[in-house]
């Protein structure tokens, strides 16, 4: 996750989405003082929310303002297409210009 900058990744068995594991959860393990032994299906969130490419911003917003998160699969039928940050929806809300001073 580090080395691609991501806050998160989707967990598939199969290419059947069954979690998500988010940088919150690695936290969690590092805190149990178990992270170097635990497994990942140990702290990732299973069976998440989901949105599909044709919903709204204001509904993926909408659930992940909701559910407490910060990232959301893209599902397509039973096809994961992508993930969705709060970060990539706030670019679309707010126009995206450097800050005064930069």
């Amino acid at each position: 996750m580090v080395a691609r900058t991501v806050g998160a990744v989707v967990i598939l068995e199969h290419d059947r989405l069954v979690g998500i594991l988010t940088e919150r959860d690695i936290m969690k393990a590092v805190a149990s003082e178990r992270a170097n032994e635990s497994r990942v299906d140990e702290w990732m969130t299973r069976h998440p929310e989901v949105v599909g490419p044709d919903d709204s911003t204001d509904h993926a917003a909408a659930l992940m303002i909701h559910g407490g998160f910060r990232h959301l699969p893209v599902v397509e039928g039973n096809r994961v297409v992508g993930i969705v940050s709060i970060r990539d929806l706030v670019r679309v809300a707010i126009a995206d210009t450097s800050p005064r001073g930069a």
